[in-house]
């Protein structure tokens, strides 16, 4: 198997972790964003959207990350992270849908609007869009927030894909003009994932290093 991930992006790296806490083998291809890579023909061949991360698995090319997380968990036998038990299973693809459409889908664009256009791109953030991010992740943060109410874990007592697809953006997290204060078990929960080791293990040495060729 060959994964293609660009350092420092967030979807690689909830993938990356997962690799890493299964133990499984496979071939890791780093693009260079600066450099054009993902926008090769050779690649767009792979992933027509021009995004990382891919997992090429014989003749079978497989993108979007939460998918992909379930594909290697599954090849991997891996039973905590991704049971079997369909209750359990379904809850964990119910918060990996949500992260995507709801919670990081704020983060993420008041992530890209207030800090990454700034600070990588050279570009200013949209006004408009920055409020109206901050107003749903507000809203969303709520709701993760009552649910980590007196749990460790997103789904059941251990990692599980559910916990590395909800802090893939946790490289922002404090960096956004959001108010976090309101809620503690969301801080909580963050600063113990962010110390775990197949997650620290995929963070970038430096903000240098982000987008670019090990």
């Amino acid at each position: 198997m060959k994964l293609y991930v660009i350092v420092g992006s967030p979807n690689s790296r909830k993938v990356l972790a997962v690799v890493k806490h299964a133990g499984i083998e496979v071939d890791i291809e780093y693009l260079d964003l600066f450099a054009g890579d993902t926008h090769q023909a050779d690649y767009i061949a792979l992933n027509p959207n021009a995004m990382v991360p891919t997992l090429v698995d014989g003749g079978f090319k497989l993108w979007e990350s939460n998918v992909i997380m379930q594909y290697l968990a599954d090849k991997a036998g891996d039973d905590v992270l991704y049971p079997k038990n369909l209750a359990l299973r379904a809850d964990i693809g119910r918060w990996q849908s949500w992260e995507l459409a709801h919670f990081n889908q704020a983060l993420g664009t008041l992530a890209f609007e207030s800090v990454a256009k700034p600070n990588f791109l050279g570009a200013q953030g949209n006004a408009a869009v920055i409020d109206h991010a901050r107003q749903q992740l507000a809203r969303f943060a709520q709701v993760l927030d009552a649910h980590l109410k007196g749990r460790s874990y997103m789904v059941g007592d251990t990692i599980t894909l559910a916990d590395y697809s909800m802090i893939h953006v946790e490289f922002f997290k404090e960096m956004v003009p959001f108010d976090w204060t309101p809620f503690s078990h969301i801080n909580a929960y963050f600063d113990h994932m962010r110390e775990t080791p197949h997650w620290l293990a995929t963070a970038p040495e430096s903000a240098e290093q982000i987008g670019r060729k090990p």
